[in-house]
């Protein structure tokens, strides 16, 4: 059996991950954009505003194979948030960016997140501040070296 202090770290992150992920769908929803899933969103935020990413780079920082980011990717442009295009040197090299529609998509999501990080910030200040920010790099660190022993 799990000891008092594991369990409660269990509970805390799986219902910080929980809490995010409805309010982000509740605030999606509140926007004009309510035809993009959650996952629709966080591959127009992987994509870019800078465009011109490889779709092995946006694979790669959403820790999905370019097999299903393909898929993805086609949902996004036939929806018309999303172009692709290969470029003339090398046509095995898949270009995307964002339409005019998906920059608005990625400015809205842009401040759902200033403003859960300004709402964090009128709760911490100073020392615990400090605290959080190195703890949560701490699990971070841990969560990324997990993911790169897969």
């Amino acid at each position: 059996m799990k000891n008092a202090t594991e369990e409660v770290l269990n509970k805390l992150l799986v219902q910080l991950f929980n809490d995010i992920l409805h309010i982000e769908e509740k605030a999606l929803k509140d926007t004009g954009f309510s035809n993009l899933s959650i996952t629709e969103i966080h591959t127009i935020e992987a994509i870019g505003t800078e465009g011109n990413r490889t779709m092995g780079e946006i694979a790669h920082d959403l820790r999905i194979t370019v097999g299903t980011l393909t898929t993805a990717i086609n949902r996004l442009i036939k929806k018309g948030y999303a172009e692709r295009k290969r470029i003339e040197e090398d046509r095995r090299v898949v270009l995307v960016n964002l339409t005019e529609k998906g920059r608005e998509v990625f400015d809205t999501h842009s401040v759902f997140h200033k403003e859960m990080i300004d709402g964090i910030l009128e709760n911490f200040q100073g020392e615990d501040l400090k605290i959080l920010t190195k703890t949560l790099s701490k699990a971070s660190r841990f969560f990324e070296k997990k993911y790169q022993s897969l």
